[in-house]
């Protein structure tokens, strides 16, 4: 696979907020750049309630990538499923002086209708969480703590 670049711009707008972009995200219906805000998270001098911080986006990045990961590898083996849900909480601590998010903590869930199935769902879930390219890139501890359901 060749090398691929993803370009992101973030512009100050005022206080500790600003507006995060790509020029490869477009709408679709308009063809705006599709952009969010994102601030200094509350916890911080400044910062603001309800919008979406670094910390976020960092923990997103993971949950996102372990499921895109997932849907891939799912797809590849045909292993047939209901829904895929993750929930996600990334640990910032101070280590050594420093912020860092220590850890991040994925809680995926897969529902299937064949519980036979259940052994393979779970592999498929520890291939993704080893193969997901963002959790492979961070030196954050990353843990993950699985859940099979059986839809009747």
């Amino acid at each position: 696979m060749e090398k691929h670049i993803y370009n992101v711009n973030v512009n100050w707008t005022q206080d500790r907020k600003g507006t995060l972009c790509s020029p490869e995200l477009k709408n679709n219906t308009t063809n705006e750049t599709n952009c969010i805000e994102v601030a200094t998270p509350p916890e911080f001098p400044g910062g603001m309630p309800n919008i979406w911080t670094p910390e976020h986006l960092f923990t997103a990045a993971i949950s996102s990538c372990l499921m895109t990961t997932f849907l891939a590898i799912a797809e590849y083996s045909k292993l047939e499923y209901v829904s895929f849900t993750c929930e996600s909480k990334g640990i910032l601590e101070k280590v050594d002086g420093k912020f860092v998010i220590s850890e991040v903590l994925l809680f995926p869930e897969v529902v299937i209708t064949d519980a036979s199935k259940r052994e393979r769902t779970e592999r498929i879930l520890e291939k993704s969480e080893k193969a997901c390219l963002i959790s492979n890139s961070v030196t954050s501890k990353i843990t993950m703590e699985a859940k099979i359901s059986i839809q009747n």
